[in-house]
């Protein structure tokens, strides 16, 4: 299947795009899709549509305060984008600046502490603190809301930015999905005979970079960290031995369970990096069901959406969502996918 960039465009009023979160979290609207039948609910009926002895598998990393805005030794303005923590005092990072920053450079963050540049990797800066990385970044750093919310971030987003399961904390962006849920909605799930197991996934600055080949061939993806503990391994296991579906909360527990995926169709324990790309004619061997959010047009996440629910399928969904006045992207409103 040749596929272009255009097989994942679509027009999306800007009035779609969500601007802040709801007051509840499981107020959500929930658009549920087999094949091309529809149904109209709200995220807090998710329990009618999943099974006892079904696993729900969530991604638990915690956003970082990634975004921290400084000045060159020059004075000339930068933003920083952390993509991930590579050493105690280590990151690689998105760096805006009005030119190319050199080796041996010396940038003052948040008028609280100076980063040496140690050289470029590819799109990011490898850039050295003057101590522990993280305490540094959660210290001093900003929320970093993705580019489409135009507002500032308000204190509510602190805590509405994360899951309620956000525990290992790594990310540039939240695993929105999950933000849908809250405690006594889990406790429903878990009540139901649900299981409830997770992995990790450090979402990087990546993920909002967009596709530049009009040939998906020739389109690379970036890379980011995940890990599946044995716990979450053998409970898949014995999913499948009783019948249940594998439930993903998210693209990237998808990309995460089906990066795992051995050869004999076993999810491996262990941590590593995935640079998957999803795109219709993947072969799912992991996830049954897939709990998303509306995503950009023309975004690798769309593409996977594609893949697993059927390309005409979700181009109907989308039509069906944005007709109806659902709300898009990350703070938006939710989808549960039943695999093609």
């Amino acid at each position: 299947m040749n596929l272009t960039l255009d097989d994942f465009d679509y027009p999306l009023p800007p009035e779609c795009i969500a601007q802040s979160p709801l007051a509840e979290r499981t107020a959500s609207r929930l658009l549920v899709m087999r094949g091309s039948a529809f149904e109209d609910r709200t995220f807090a009926d998710l329990p009618d549509f999943l099974r006892p002895g079904d696993l729900l598998v969530m991604n638990d990393t915690r956003v970082l305060h990634a975004r921290l805005l400084g000045r060159k030794d020059s004075g000339g303005q930068v933003e920083v984008l952390i993509e991930r923590i590579t050493a105690d005092n280590e990151v690689l990072a998105q760096v805006r600046a009005s030119k190319s920053l050199r080796a041996g450079t010396s940038i003052r963050l948040e008028d609280a502490f100076d980063a040496e540049v140690m050289g470029r990797e590819g799109e990011f800066y490898r850039l050295r603190f003057p101590g522990d990385a993280l305490e540094l970044i959660e210290r001093h750093g900003r929320l970093p809301l993705p580019p489409y919310i135009e507002r500032a971030v308000a204190s509510a987003d602190e805590a509405r930015y994360q899951t309620v399961f956000a525990r290992e904390r790594g990310s540039v962006a939240a695993p929105t999905a999950g933000l849908h849920f809250d405690a006594p909605l889990l406790e429903r799930l878990r009540a139901g005979g649900i299981g409830l197991v997770h992995v990790t996934l450090h979402v990087g600055a990546g993920t909002f970079q967009p596709v530049r080949t009009h040939d998906l061939a020739q389109h690379h993806m970036h890379r980011e960290r995940y890990a599946v503990t044995r716990a979450t391994a053998d409970a898949i296991v014995a999913t499948r031995a009783r019948g249940g579906r594998i439930v993903a909360v998210g693209t990237t527990t998808l990309r995460t369970l089906e990066s795992a995926v051995d050869a004999d169709g076993a999810v491996k324990v262990g941590a590593s990096d995935t640079a998957i790309f999803i795109t219709p004619g993947f072969d799912f061997r992991v996830v049954d069901v897939l709990i998303t959010n509306f995503h950009l047009p023309k975004s690798t996440l769309l593409m996977l959406v594609a893949a697993f629910g059927g390309m005409d399928e979700i181009r109907l969904a989308y039509r069906h969502a944005i007709a109806g006045g659902y709300r898009f992207f990350s703070y938006g409103d939710a989808m549960l996918i039943h695999k093609k």
